[in-house]
């Protein structure tokens, strides 16, 4: 079967978001173990994790977004009709983007400031800058997601991946 160019795009945004999940599980692991049997502290190891933390929400958001797995209350949705299923769905997407694009907008400023201000790290006086642009980046990924994901509601909802809540549980593709 061809993937489609936007199923790979998906993969793509899904497999960055994975990738920061690791690397800051790493960071925390190694980190913990360090200081722990070596008492030896990673310089900047906190902000860099803090920073990677920061990364990592905003490529989450891309990641859920899509999906369809993040936090929802489908109370009126589970009671509804295929028809009002679908329109509950179009609408809620279409605030979450409204919402991301805002947001995504307000963090370029945040990008901005940070390498105007010049801010540095505590220990080595690395650019916080970079950081705060890659999580700017996650957060354009949402947004791309989260267009695709309205495109294909309206237009081709047989292509969307989502995982639905049932009155048992939760269920997958």
């Amino acid at each position: 079967m061809k993937r489609s160019v936007m199923d790979r795009i998906i993969d793509t945004i899904e497999w960055i978001a994975a990738m920061f999940v690791g690397l800051v599980a790493a960071d925390i692991f190694i980190s913990v173990l360090l200081r722990r049997f070596f008492s030896v502290q990673i310089p900047d190891s906190y902000d860099v994790g803090r920073m990677l933390l920061g990364i990592l929400i905003f490529w989450g958001i891309a990641a859920t977004s899509y999906r369809g797995t993040h936090i929802t209350v489908d109370l009126i949705w589970a009671s509804a009709n295929p028809r009002w299923k679908r329109a509950i769905d179009i609408f809620a997407t279409l605030v979450l983007l409204f919402v991301v694009t805002v947001q995504t907008y307000t963090l370029f400023d945040k990008v901005h400031s940070t390498y105007n201000d010049n801010v540095l790290t505590y220990d080595l006086g690395l650019p916080t800058w970079p950081f705060f642009a890659v999580a700017w980046a996650g957060d354009v990924s949402a947004v791309v997601l989260i267009a695709i994901r309205t495109y294909r509601l309206i237009f081709h909802p047989e292509d969307i991946h989502d995982v639905k809540a049932t009155a048992g549980g939760t269920t997958t593709e």
